[in-house]
C-alpha cells in the first residue's frame, strides 16, 4: 500500500511525487529510482522509504525491502502503512506470527482503515485463531458495514466453524453489496447444498455457469473449482474453464517466483526413482486409508518414497502407520512454499504427486514453483488443475475416456484397472443388529453414506419414488451435517413420503465400526453428479451392492470405475430413469440382489479393485513410463 505524499517543498518531495507517478503508471523501476533519490536527499523521508520497501517487496527483493520498511518505521514510528507493508512482506515469506504483529500495529495506528481489518482477520484465520479473526472482522464491519470483503471473510470464518447458517447470511450480505461477487455466491451455494436447502438452486447454478464462461477472473469473480464441480448440470469443458480461471489468480505469484528460483533438472539420475507425495491428509483421513498400503508396498529396490506432510499429527494409529510406510516423512507445516519447494528440489525428487489438488487446505502452490521434473495430480481432487505446471492426471479408461482428454490441462495417463487404490488390510467385522443402528429389523434398507452436499433434488426425487414403490422400506443417510436432517425430512414430506422413513446415521470415526454397520443395508444408492468415492469402495468391501449413475465428468464416473473393477458393471446406469428402474428391480427381486451380493463377496479376493499388490505394481509402471517420457522429451528439446 503506497503512503500518501507528505508536505515537503524540497527536491525530496519532488522525487517522491515523481516516484508515485511512476508507480501508478506501472513503471516500478522508475519509481524505485525516484524513491531512492528522495531518501538520499532526505534520509528521514519515511513515506519514500515505505513506498520503496513496498515495491522491492513486490519484486521479491526481500532483504532490501525489509531494510527500507525498517528505515520508514525508524523515521516515523506512527506510519501505519510501513507496518502494513512489512506485514505483507512477512506474509510473502510465510512468517505468520510476524504478519499478525505488523498488521495489528498498523490497525492500532489507523483504526479507520478497513483494509487493515480485512488482512489482520485473514491472517488470524490462516493461523487457525478463529475467534481472534472473527473479533477483528466484526470490529471492521462496525467501521464500515458496507465492506463486502469483510462480510465474505466472516462467512468463510463461520464456514470453518461449521456455523453454516451464519456463513450463508454473511455471503448473502456480500452479494447484496456486490451482486457479481461470484466467489461468495459459489461458497454460499455450497453451504446451502450441505444443508440440503435447494430453493433457487437451478437459477444460481446458471448464474455461476454464465460467470465462468463470460466474466474475467478477478478476486471477486473467480469460483473455486471444488465447489463448482459439485453443482448439477456442469459440463467437463466448464469445469476446465473454471479451474483455469482460478489458477490464473491463485498461482500468479508462484508462477513469478518459479522463474526466479529457476530449478534445473539436467543433473545425473538418481540410483532409485524418488517419489514425493504431497498432502495434508497424512492422518486418519479417507485418502490415507486408501493409499497407506500402496505406500508400504512400493518396491524399495527401485523407489525411494518420501511424504511431504503439512498437517498436524493426530496421534492416531493411522498416523503412526503412515510415518513407518515412507523412507522419509518430512513435516513442512512451518515452511513457506518457497522453503518447501527448495527442500523437495534438494531432495532430488523425480516425481512429485499432489494428493490434494483444488481441495481444502491444499498447498498446490508448491507445485507451481516446479521443484520436480514430473508433477502429478492424483486421487484427492477429481478434476483438472487447469495449470501448466502439473504434467499428468492419473485416471483409468472408465474415469476419463479418450474423447474427454481435451477437457484436462494435464496429460491423461491410465492405470489398467481402476484409478482408486485400496487397503486390503482394512478390517472385515461382523455386522451388528439393525436395531443397534436405529434401523427396523424388517423391511428393505436403502442407504447412502455420501456427504450431504452431494445430494441433489433430482436424485432425492428418485429416492422418494423408490420409498413409495417399495413397501416397508427405509432410507438410511449419513448425517454428516446435522442441520440438514430437518431439511431432508421436510423434502421427503413435500414428496409424499413419511419423514420417519429416513434414518440418520451418526458420524463414526472408528473405521471398523463403520464397516460393520454398512452391512445392515440392502442396497447403496449413489449420488449424481458427484459419486461415492471411498464410501463406494467401503460398501463393496463389505459386500454391499451400489447402484450408480455415470455422467461425463470425472466425479460422476468414479463409482462406475469401482464397480467395473469389482466385476459388477451391470450396476452402472447412464440416466436417472435407468437408475430408478435398476434400484427398483433389485429391491423387488431379493434373489437377484442376493446373487449380486454373493458375487461381490466372492470377487473381493480376486477382482482388481482390492488387489493392492497388483495396483502398486501398475502404479509403479506408470511412474516409470511418465519419467521415461519426460527424459525422452527433454532429450528431444536438447537436440
Amino acid at each position: 500500500m503506497p503512503a500518501v505524499q507528505p508536505a515537503h517543498s524540497d527536491e525530496s518531495a519532488t522525487q517522491f511525487a515523481l516516484g508515485n507517478k511512476h508507480f501508478f503508471e506501472g513503471n516500478l523501476e522508475g519509481a524505485v529510482q525516484c524513491y531512492r533519490r528522495a531518501t538520499a536527499v532526505n534520509p528521514n523521508h519515511a513515506e519514500a522509504h515505505c513506498n520503496l520497501g513496498n515495491i522491492l517487496r513486490m519484486q521479491e527483493r526481500y532483504a532490501e525491502a525489509e531494510q527500507s520498511l525498517t528505515r520508514a518505521i525508524q523515521a516515523n514510528p506512527a506510519l501505519a502503512n510501513a507496518y502494513y507493508n512489512l506485514g505483507c512482506l512477512k506474509k510473502d515469506q510465510g512468517r505468520l506470527n510476524e504478519v499478525i504483529e505488523n498488521f495489528g500495529k498498523a490497525l492500532e495506528l489507523a483504526p479507520q482503515v478497513e483494509l487493515f481489518y480485512r488482512d489482520l482477520s485473514d491472517a488470524f484465520f490462516e493461523s487457525g485463531r478463529l475467534e481472534a479473526a472473527e473479533e477483528v472482522a466484526v470490529r471492521g464491519l462496525m467501521v464500515n458495514p458496507g465492506f463486502d470483503q469483510l462480510h465474505f471473510l466472516l462467512g468463510c470464518l463461520y464456514s470453518a466453524e461449521r456455523k453454516l447458517e451464519k456463513a450463508i447470511d454473511c455471503f448473502q450480505r456480500a452479494l447484496f453489496i456486490q451482486p457479481e461477487y461470484y466467489i461468495a455466491q459459489s461458497l454460499m451455494l455450497h453451504k446451502l447444498q450441505n444443508l440440503c436447502k435447494w430453493n433457487g438452486l437451478t437459477e444460481q447454478v446458471q448464474t455461476l455457469r454464465h460467470a465462468v464462461l463470460t466474466s474475467p477472473a478477478t478476486e471477486k469473480t473467480h469460483i473455486h473449482p471444488f465447489h463448482f464441480l459439485s453443482l448439477p448440470d456442469i459440463t467437463a469443458p466448464e469445469q476446465k474453464r473454471c479451474a483455469q480461471r482460478y489458477a490464473q489468480l491463485e498461482f500468479l505469484r508462484p508462477n513469478y517466483l518459479r522463474h526466479k528460483l529457476g530449478f534445473e533438472f539436467n543433473r545425473p539420475p538418481n540410483d532409485k526413482i524418488r517419489l514425493g507425495y504431497l498432502s495434508s491428509d497424512f492422518y486418519d483421513h479417507a485418502t490415507a486409508r486408501l493409499m497407506v498400503e500402496i505406500f508400504e508396498l512400493h518396491d524399495r529396490s527401485r523407489f525411494h518414497v518420501t511424504a511431504y506432510s503439512y498437517c498436524p499429527d493426530d496421534g492416531s494409529a493411522m498416523r503412526e502407520r503412515l510415518e513407518s510406510a515412507f523412507d522419509d516423512f518430512v513435516d513442512i507445516r512451518d515452511d513457506s512454499d518457497e522453503e518447501a519447494a527448495r527442500r523437495i528440489y534438494s531432495d532430488r525428487v523425480d516425481i512429485l504427486i499432489d494428493l490434494k489438488g483444488h481441495t481444502q487446505n491444499s498447498r498446490s502452490q508448491i507445485l507451481a514453483l516446479r521443484p520436480a521434473p514430473v508433477q502429478v495430480n492424483y486421487l484427492g481432487y477429481p478434476g483438472t488443475m487447469g495449470t501448466d505446471f502439473v504434467d499428468y492426471i492419473i485416471a483409468d479408461r472408465f474415469i476419463i475416456p479418450p474423447e474427454q482428454f481435451e477437457h484436462y490441462s494435464e496429460k491423461v495417463v491410465w492405470l489398467p484397472d481402476c484409478y482408486q487404490p485400496n487397503d486390503r488390510s482394512r478390517p472385515l467385522p461382523q455386522a451388528p443388529a439393525r436395531s443397534a443402528c436405529g434401523l427396523p429389523e424388517e423391511g428393505f434398507v436403502f442407504c447412502c453414506f455420501n456427504q450431504t452436499y452431494k445430494i441433489t433434488p433430482d436424485v432425492f426425487d428418485v429416492w422418494c419414488q423408490l420409498l413409495k414403490a417399495v413397501p416397508d422400506s427405509s432410507l438410511w443417510l449419513w448425517a454428516n451435517e446435522p442441520h440438514a436432517e430437518n431439511n431432508l425430512r421436510q423434502e421427503a414430506a413435500n414428496r409424499g413420503v413419511d419423514p420417519k422413513r429416513l434414518v440418520m446415521a451418526p458420524t463414526i470415526r472408528d473405521a471398523e465400526r463403520h464397516l460393520a454397520r454398512l452391512q445392515c443395508a440392502d442396497l447403496f444408492l449413489d449420488t449424481f453428479p458427484v459419486n461415492a468415492h471411498t464410501t463406494c469402495s467401503d460398501a463393496l468391501w463389505v459386500g454391499l451392492p451400489v447402484v450408480t449413475c455415470a455422467g461425463e465428468t470425472f466425479p460422476s464416473r468414479v463409482a462406475g470405475s469401482l464397480l467395473t473393477a469389482m466385476g459388477v458393471p451391470e450396476l452402472i446406469t447412464c440416466s436417472l430413469e435407468d437408475y430408478y428402474r435398476l434400484a427398483l428391480d433389485l429391491a423387488s427381486d431379493r434373489n437377484k440382489l442376493a446373487a449380486i451380493r454373493r458375487r461381490i463377496v466372492a470377487n473381493r479376493d480376486t477382482a482388481p479393485l482390492f488387489d493392492s499388490r497388483r495396483f502398486a505394481g501398475n502404479l509403479e509402471s506408470l511412474y516409470v513410463e511418465t519419467l521415461g517420457q519426460h527424459t525422452r522429451d527433454t532429450d528431444n528439446l536438447n537436440h
